[in-house]
């Protein structure tokens, strides 16, 4: 690996007029401002041929040239794990996430993540560690499956984030429910906030929970067994464990779902032990993102995709199969 970098970036429309440090930690994301500051003190940062100091703002389409002398400070650790990859462009990468696998470091999860795999990935097409820093802009569950997008630059990132935010990107789950879900077709619109019993974490559709906001789930069922129903689900909004809270509200909580029961209840273990209210064992919650759809941020040409139900959903013994 080398011991310094030098690249020449240009700078972009909604950069224009941010200190130098700024705009060079929004390109080189695992850099803190101190450090990129101390890179610009030493006078190892360019603007159109002129030092720059730390008092240099940025304007649209100068060229800013700098050497990165130091390493990057705030790197999420690579790690060497498996990574289903989908789809890879220069600006984005769609993965296909296991079950079990936390989309980022957060509490008791610090490795072993999408993330650290994913700066590991990144760090094989870079010539210095730390160049490429993978942008979360969407999150599954930990013991949900499926697709996500995320972003390898910041300009990727901030438009990505903005679809999201938009409800520009069309987002598709197969989710195997308890009992035999009625309706072959429909809409929840029932405000999720956080559960009235259940701390920090849980969340709840009922009329007392706290802080509640909007959510739709539209679905329509795929198949009917004699104890499950299959569905496909899409939702307009993205609130935390929306699906499950949904269809638990309504009685039929997601197959071997660790928290959510009937009506807004509450289990007090995991539901992952086959018994008379269980009548499959599940290793998780049986939720999997099957379909991601939006715009390239860069290009803007429609991208979709799809990935089929892992293994341990897929073998879930399904007495009396009757399709639709």
């Amino acid at each position: 690996m080398p011991d310094r970098f030098t690249a020449e970036l240009i700078v972009e429309r909604y950069l224009s007029g941010v200190r130098v440090e700024q705009f060079l930690i929004r390109h080189f994301r695992n850099y803190t401002a101190y450090r990129m500051q101390r890179i610009v003190a030493s006078g190892l940062v360019r603007v159109n041929g002129i030092a720059a100091d730390l008092k240099t703002r940025v304007f649209y389409k100068q060229r800013i040239r700098v050497e990165l002398i130091e390493p990057p400070d705030k790197l999420i650790e690579a790690e060497p794990l498996p990574l289903s990859v989908v789809y890879e462009d220069p600006w984005i990468i769609v993965v296909d996430k296991p079950a079990g696998q936390a989309s980022h470091p957060v509490g008791v999860y610090q490795t072993g993540t999408l993330s650290n795999a994913l700066q590991w990935h990144l760090d094989r097409q870079t010539a210095l560690k730390g160049l490429l820093r993978p942008g979360i802009v969407h999150r599954l569950d930990r013991m949900t499956s499926g697709l996500m997008v995320v972003s390898k630059e910041h300009l990727a990132h901030r438009l990505l984030s903005h679809a999201f935010r938009r409800g520009r990107v069309a987002k598709e789950y197969l989710v195997l429910l308890e009992g035999n879900f009625e309706r072959n077709q429909g809409t929840i619109d029932r405000p999720i906030g956080l559960h009235p019993e259940g701390g920090s974490i849980l969340m709840s559709a009922h009329s007392q929970a706290r802080k509640a906001k909007p959510a739709r789930t539209h679905f329509e069922v795929v198949e009917r067994f004699d104890d499950m129903t299959l569905v496909r689900a899409r939702i307009d909004t993205g609130r935390s464990h929306q699906i499950r809270v949904h269809f638990a509200e309504l009685g039929h909580p997601v197959v071997g779902d660790e928290y959510y029961g009937p009506f807004g209840s509450l289990r007090k273990s995991p539901n992952w032990v086959a018994g008379p209210d269980q009548p499959i064992s599940v290793q998780r919650h049986a939720l999997h993102a099957h379909r991601l759809t939006f715009d390239h941020p860069i290009t803007g040409r429609e991208l979709s995709f799809s990935s089929a139900l892992p293994d341990d959903l897929e073998l879930v013994p399904k007495p009396s199969v009757a399709r639709l």
